[in-house]
């Protein structure tokens, strides 16, 4: 059963539209890459699950649960949560204070402060530093610990590699392929078809508001994955 399911989804800001009739399912401990070119929609989709957008149309549910009627919070609540694109650090907290900000859903399971700080060493190392007085890696780190501790069943990533080198794409791959085989599930906005196919198991395509493809990972390359992704 997925634990993740969006119905014919229609949203956007205001009365303006970006998404059309989006459909969508993720299971739990899967890894699903949402792929497509700037402005096709993808974090939109992502803030939609947090109530930043207007809904005109359809629904997003997980766990059996529909999150349009629902607090922004029960996101959490339910086993979703979400590294933002552009990190979205408090800059007068320091490393730490962002981290338990993450915990604030009360949600039980195997992420704590110990298992972050396995995950991230340099984390623990610099937990007494302001979290924006960090490097653009270890910001995302930060990001991902912080949504790692409310436990999620599914993390939403928003282009986590926005910015990085590719040492430290490479270092992500490696943590999110942990994080998957701790458990947690993930679904991944994201640009850079080789983090893609390093962690992801299925990939759709969005294009101008709507899935215009999808498919296995492993068949990513092929001809008419590749007219999508141009599209």
């Amino acid at each position: 059963m997925s634990f993740i399911r969006v119905q014919g989804l229609s949203a956007g800001y205001g009365k303006s539209v970006v998404l059309r009739n989006v459909n969508l399912e993720v299971h739990e401990g899967e890894s699903v890459a949402v792929v497509g070119k700037n402005g096709a929609g993808k974090s939109t989709l992502i803030m939609s699950f947090f109530g930043a957008t207007t809904i005109s149309a359809g629904a997003i549910e997980v766990d059996g649960k529909t999150l349009n009627s629902m607090p922004a919070f029960m996101a959490a609540k339910q086993g979703v949560t979400v590294s933002p694109q552009g990190r979205m650090i408090l800059p007068h907290l320091t490393v730490g204070d962002n981290l338990r900000l993450g915990a604030a859903s009360g949600r039980p399971g195997r992420w704590d402060m110990r298992s972050v700080f396995k995950l991230f060493p340099v984390l623990e190392e610099r937990q007494d530093k302001m979290g924006t007085a960090l490097s653009g890696g270890q910001q995302q780190m930060l990001a991902v610990g912080r949504a790692l501790l409310g436990n999620p069943r599914v993390l939403l990533l928003d282009e986590p590699s926005e910015g990085l080198s590719p040492v430290l794409v490479d270092e992500l791959a490696r943590i999110f392929n942990e994080i998957r085989a701790e458990g947690t599930g993930l679904l991944m906005v994201e640009q850079h078809l080789n983090l893609v196919r390093r962690v992801s198991q299925r990939f759709v395509v969005m294009a101008k508001g709507e899935i215009i493809d999808q498919g296995l990972t492993e068949d990513i390359d092929k001809e008419q994955h590749q007219a999508a992704l141009a599209f």
